[in-house]
């Protein structure tokens, strides 16, 4: 039996474990290959199908845990935090939030097959003090319904998913060498796709600071407050005179304002 095919059937359920907690704790070291290999193998009896659901399941648990507490604790810097190391665009925190707004724990579910949202969801609901009970039993049943997905898919087309697995077996240090340059475009491709988001957002900015000066100096300025009611309801504090809309009702007809009038928006 060729090595890499060794090595997998003896260290399975320790890789399996690894992958799911690096893939939830937010690394760019996707389980779902390795989901859907060791269900193909599960049928031929090199694995046990529950085994596989479990040791995947305890991993990313434990990682949702260790965000749901950080969230818990630190709030928001944990989300900006978050969007900063994630590969997957900076709206990602803002259409979570949306999404919990709308679904409440119930988003948590198809969460988990978004990695953009996945990212997110989990300090998010540390953050707005979601009961650990609540926060366990959505999280698993997500989980479950995420990894049963994949191994499962395994199963089903395990002799193909095997005859593949034995091919590309044999290419040894070639395998590794290809897969470490697939990973290495794939967070190329990510951070170029973050890049292009940021560039879209380059617009003049204005410090706290900045603004209030302004404001004592009696400017013409108006003040828009794009918040949507989770981040509302975190923080109910906002800037005295503000305009309270959502981002996709922020729309002006022309000459609606003079063009000499400053108009500053934040959000969270």
């Amino acid at each position: 039996m060729p090595d890499l095919l060794e090595f997998l059937i003896e260290y399975g359920y320790v890789l399996i474990f690894g992958a799911a907690f690096a893939e939830q704790i937010g690394l760019p070291l996707p389980a779902v290959p390795l989901l859907v290999g060791t269900g193909a193998l599960s049928r031929s009896g090199q694995f046990s199908f529950s085994g596989i659901v479990l040791v995947a399941l305890i991993g990313s648990v434990l990682a949702d845990w260790v965000w749901y507490r950080l969230g818990w604790r630190y709030g928001r810097s944990v989300l900006r935090f978050v969007c900063r190391i994630s590969l997957e665009p900076d709206d990602c925190v803002r259409r979570t939030e949306d999404l919990f707004e709308r679904r409440g724990l119930w988003a948590l579910l198809p969460a988990k097959f978004v990695p953009g949202l996945n990212a997110a969801a989990v300090p998010l609901l540390g953050m707005v003090k979601t009961p650990p009970l609540g926060f366990i039993v959505f999280d698993v049943v997500g989980l479950v319904l995420w990894i049963s997905l994949y191994t499962s898919l395994g199963y089903v087309f395990s002799r193909q998913i095997e005859e593949l697995v034995m091919y590309v077996s044999r290419l040894g240090a070639s395998l590794f060498a290809l897969g470490v340059i697939a990973l290495a475009v794939y967070v190329i491709l990510k951070f170029e796709q973050r890049r292009r988001f940021l560039k879209t957002l380059s617009i003049p900015r204005i410090t706290p600071e900045q603004l209030k000066a302004r404001m004592d100096a009696k400017s013409d300025i108006l003040i828009f407050d794009t918040r949507n009611q989770l981040d509302r309801r975190i923080d109910p504090l906002r800037i005295p005179g503000a305009f309270h809309v959502l981002p996709e009702y922020l729309q002006f007809e022309p000459g609606a304002f003079s063009p000499d009038r400053e108009i500053a928006v934040y959000c969270t």
